[in-house]
C-alpha cells in the first residue's frame, strides 16, 4: 500500500472477528493524527459498555467524531485534520438509518451515494470497518432481509472503490483486493 497517497481500506468480518482491532493496528502504522468516526449510539447499557471498551482500546491519542447518521458530512468536515480515519462501523451506521424506531425516520436515498463520494474524495487514509452479514441463513422477516440486502450492496459498493479489501476471521486478516503495508 502506498502510504503517501490517501488510501481507502475496507475491513470486513463477522461479529467479534477482530476487524476493529485490525483496523486500529493498521491506522497506527499509517499516521500520527488519528480520527475515529464512531457510528454507534449509546441507546442501552450493553451498547454504552461496548462504546466504552472501544474508546479504551483506542487510547487517548485518537480524536473522535460522532457520526451515527451524517457520516459523509463528518468525513468531509474532519478527514483533512487527520492522517488516518477509522470508520467503525458501516453496519451500525446502516442500522441507524433503517431502524423503524427512529422518529422521524432517518432513511434518505441520497445518504449512501453521498458517503461513497466522500470516501472516493478521501483527504486522508480511510479504513472502513463493516460486517459481512450475508454468510448466514435467510432472515425470517422483511426488515432484517432488507438490512442484509442493503448491507451486502453497500459492502460491494465500498469494495469497488477501495484500494484494499481485507476479510478478518478469528483475528486473522486475509487480503481480498490490493495489498497492505
Amino acid at each position: 500500500m502506498d502510504t503517501t497517497t490517501p488510501q481507502l481500506v475496507l475491513v470486513l468480518g463477522g461479529c467479534r472477528s477482530g476487524k476493529s482491532r485490525f483496523a486500529l493496528e493498521l491506522a497506527a502504522r499509517l499516521g500520527k493524527r488519528k480520527l475515529f468516526a464512531a457510528t454507534a449510539e449509546p441507546f442501552d447499557d450493553e451498547m454504552r459498555e461496548r462504546i466504552a471498551k472501544h474508546r479504551a482500546d483506542r487510547g487517548p491519542d485518537w480524536q473522535t467524531v460522532e457520526a451515527p447518521v451524517a457520516l459523509a458530512e463528518a468525513l468531509r468536515n474532519h478527514a483533512a485534520e487527520a492522517d488516518v480515519v477509522v470508520v467503525d462501523c458501516l453496519t451500525v451506521w446502516l442500522g441507524n438509518l433503517l431502524c423503524p424506531e427512529h422518529q422521524p425516520p432517518r432513511w434518505q436515498p441520497d445518504l449512501i451515494p453521498s458517503l461513497l463520494v466522500a470516501l472516493a474524495e478521501r483527504r486522508a487514509h480511510i479504513i472502513v470497518v463493516s460486517n459481512e452479514v450475508g454468510l448466514g441463513i435467510v432472515p425470517d422477516n422483511a426488515l432484517v432481509r432488507r438490512f442484509r440486502d442493503e448491507q451486502g450492496r453497500l459492502n460491494q459498493q465500498v469494495a469497488a472503490i477501495a484500494d484494499t479489501v481485507v476479510f478478518v476471521a478469528a483475528g486473522l486478516p486475509v487480503t481480498l483486493k490490493g495489498k497492505l503495508l
